[in-house]
């Protein structure tokens, strides 16, 4: 049995792999850049201190050999692998605990503190986790922050800064940040099977949804308008939103972002080929096809929006959701009544239901 690839799909595939390509030029670059700045040197081999290396290690031992042969070229894939070893072996050697002269050894309590602080605040420097350790009742100098972070191959906080992580990023922005994405379905027309577009802007803290649109055609002006209507008026959707997680899909125009940017909002892009960064807006997608779209058959546009429209007001108000614990984006009087008779709205048919019990 043949499969015969859909134009949308062969668009996809090609985006997938310019990606790749793309990623695969940038290795070879920095392979390039790394190997010229080896030769400057004039050393045949180039000298690291230690914390360097353990910075090599913890992050080498993350990549892989297979990554790292790619990458590597001041120093093996062995040598870095080796270091990596050398560091566990470090960790699980007990000599320490005889009963020597010296400092005591810091708790593995306060160690796992400072590790978490640094994580979790990348702007921290070693006072500051000093400081916030002493608010918990333990007493420990910046000299003793330094050496838990550099054992572990974790930067100083200057270097923490550059390299923020995307969950901090979100989870600092979380109340002023929405999400928008492209989702498709197939509709029956007067000029047969066509891809129609669908287009929903997501609040994330609290996963309201507005269907922004949908089209055959998501050109230029229809995203221009599009724009203006999640802006222009004082009940917009994107009221009080600074920051728009928006991936590199080329519908998303130089216009489209113009507009919402004149109106304070910054477009945070995502990666290539990164759904997992925007994955509450992906888990809708996946709810309203496999719970209503894909369950359909749609001869014409307007068939498409009234069943759009419809699961948007049941994922809304009808549709418990586990990541606000299990409750209703917006509950209506009838929840939590306990007198009455037990009643089932339906919607689409009965493809779509909600029981509840008549308010008082």
């Amino acid at each position: 049995m043949s499969f015969v690839f859909q134009p949308w799909q062969l668009l996809a595939l090609s985006a997938v792999g310019a990606a790749q390509q793309d990623y695969q030029r940038a290795i070879e670059y920095l392979m390039a850049e790394n190997c010229i700045l080896k030769a400057k040197l004039g050393r045949k081999q180039v000298l690291l201190t230690d914390d360097e290396r353990r910075v090599l290690a913890v992050k080498g031992k993350a990549l892989g050999r297979k990554t790292l042969e790619q990458l590597a070229t001041i120093c093996t894939p062995d040598t870095i692998l080796r270091w990596h070893r050398e560091l566990v072996a470090t960790k699980w050697n007990h000599s320490e605990k005889r009963k020597t002269p010296g400092r005591p050894k810091i708790a593995a309590e306060v160690e796992e503190l400072v590790l978490r602080m640094a994580k979790e605040n990348p702007s921290w420097g070693y006072d500051r986790i000093v400081g916030a350790v002493a608010n918990l009742g333990q007493e420990i100098s910046d000299t003793t922050v330094g050496n838990i972070l550099k054992a572990h191959g974790i930067e100083p906080a200057p270097e923490r800064k550059k390299t923020i992580d995307w969950k901090t990023f979100v989870k600092s922005h979380w109340d002023v940040l929405a999400a928008v994405g492209f989702t498709t379905v197939e509709v029956w027309t007067t000029r047969g099977l066509v891809t129609f577009y669908l287009l929903f802007v997501m609040k994330l803290a609290t996963r309201r949804v507005h269907f922004a649109g949908c089209t055959a055609n998501p050109n230029g002006p229809w995203m221009q308008q599009v724009a203006r209507n999640l802006t222009a008026c004082d009940d917009r959707f994107l009221k009080g939103k600074k920051y728009l997680l928006m991936d590199r899909d080329t519908k998303f125009t130089d216009e489209f972002r113009s507009i919402l940017e004149q109106e304070g909002i910054q477009i945070a892009l995502l990666p290539p080929r990164s759904p997992n960064l925007n994955a509450n807006l992906e888990r809708f997608f996946r709810s309203l096809k496999s719970e209503c779209l894909g369950r359909m058959i749609f001869f014409g546009e307007q068939s498409l929006r009234n069943a759009t429209t419809q699961f948007a007001e049941h994922y809304h108000a009808e549709r418990n959701h586990q990541g606000l614990e299990n409750k209703l984006i917006e509950p209506g009087p009838e929840v939590g009544q306990t007198a009455g008779e037990v009643e089932c709205r339906e919607r689409l048919g009965g493809l779509l239901n909600y029981y509840h019990r008549r308010a008082a």
